[in-house]
Order: C-alpha cells, then sequence, then structure tokens
C-alpha cells in the first residue's frame, strides 16, 4: 500500500483509522489518495503497519505494553499523541485531536464490525461531535453521516439508503424515495427509515424540522 499523497492542509477531510473490522484495498487507497492527515488510533497500529501505509499521527493511551518511540524511527517523521483520558474512547480522543487543530471534516474507517457496542458508539459519535466537525463513516458496505435540515443528492435508482435517527427526529418528507415520508417522525427503538430506495435516477430531497438524522448510503 503506497503512502497517501501530499494535500494542501485542511483541502480535503483528514482520515482516521480506527480498529474495527478492516475495508477492502480499494477503499483505503482511494481515501488515502486524498487525505492530508492520516491518524492511526494504537490499537490497530500494526495491522497498519503490515499494510506498509505512512502515517502522520499515532494517538491513544499505549495501555498495551509497547514503546511509542519505536514508531518515531520506523515513521519519521510521525507524531505521537498520548492521550490517557479513560473516560473517552481514543476515537473520540482523535475527534477532539482535529477539532483542536481546527479541522473541520474527517472520514472514519475500520470504526465498524468488530464489537456491536464499539460500532454503536462510533456512529452516534456523530451526533455528539455535529456542531465542531464533519464526520463520515466508512467501510465496504455503508457510507454513514448526518443530514442538515434540508438534504439534496442525485442518486442511481434503486440505491439503497437507510435514515435512522439519534432519539427522536420529527417532520421528516422525502422525494425520490420508494417509500416516501411526508412530515413523519422516526425515533431510535420504535420507527426508523431503514431499507428505502431511490426511485428513480435523479435528485432525492429529505428534509426534517428538529432532530438528528443519519444517512446511510448502503450496498451489498
Amino acid at each position: 500500500m503506497s503512502s497517501h499523497h501530499i494535500v494542501r492542509d485542511d483541502q480535503e477531510p483528514a482520515l482516521i483509522i480506527a480498529n474495527g473490522a478492516a475495508c477492502s484495498q480499494e477503499l483505503l487507497g482511494q481515501l488515502l489518495e486524498w487525505s492530508p492527515l492520516v491518524i492511526v488510533l494504537d490499537s490497530a497500529i500494526e495491522r497498519v503497519l503490515e499494510l506498509g501505509i505512512k502515517i502522520d499521527v499515532l494517538l491513544g493511551d499505549f495501555d498495551r505494553g509497547f514503546d511509542a518511540n519505536y514508531y518515531k524511527e520506523s515513521q519519521y517523521p510521525i507524531e505521537i499523541v498520548y492521550t490517557p483520558n479513560q473516560d473517552k474512547t481514543d476515537l473520540e480522543k482523535a475527534f477532539d485531536y482535529l477539532i483542536d487543530r481546527g479541522i473541520p471534516a474527517v472520514n472514519v474507517i475500520w470504526a465498524t464490525g468488530k464489537r456491536a457496542d464499539h460500532t454503536i458508539t462510533n456512529i452516534t459519535n456523530i451526533v455528539r461531535f455535529r456542531k465542531q466537525l464533519k464526520i463520515v463513516i466508512l467501510d465496504d458496505h455503508s457510507k454513514i453521516y448526518l443530514l442538515p435540515n434540508k438534504f439534496e443528492k442525485w442518486y442511481i435508482k434503486d440505491t439503497p439508503i437507510s435514515l435512522i435517527p439519534v432519539g427522536k427526529v420529527t417532520g421528516i418528507s422525502s422525494k425520490n424515495l420508494f417509500y416516501t415520508l411526508e412530515k413523519d417522525s422516526l425515533e431510535i427503538g420504535f420507527r426508523t427509515g431503514s431499507s428505502n430506495h431511490v426511485t428513480e435516477d435523479g435528485i432525492v430531497t429529505i428534509t426534517h424540522e428538529s432532530g438528528d438524522l443519519l444517512l446511510m448510503e448502503c450496498w451489498d
């Protein structure tokens, strides 16, 4: 795996590699191609180095007994960020790091698929950091992000789309989705908009009045 390209700082989203299920080499390569900053959580560092990836930041509490200084030599130049706070996950600490640097957007991979508790926490953290950071979580089957109150995007017919509320979301309306929403409400644990799909090639419009609504673009 080649190293990522150097582009102007903050021109493209940063990339965080967590420690869930690995994604395809194709997806990983696409994201590395244009990521100005690659952050790896300490729990995933050995897996990442096996792929020959050049990283910029290694972040974590380093509680697994390895010497962080080793990576200063093997990955020079690299920034080692020690984050001992046990009240936050390493991924949350990585989000804090980006916010402190003034970086507005990030793609996250390897954040789903291994443990359900980690997956749920990682996805719902999109909402927690919504005012400070634009977060997109990707794997080989989905792309997950928070919707603004009015969302428009072009899709091809039959693209699977799921609308997942975090808490309760009200006043949801849609155009060009097979299961039409018209001033509807969705609430996690009671009613979600899972497994909808695009009716025809063209613009999909989704609006909502209140609440936090995640969009999952899905493929099998």
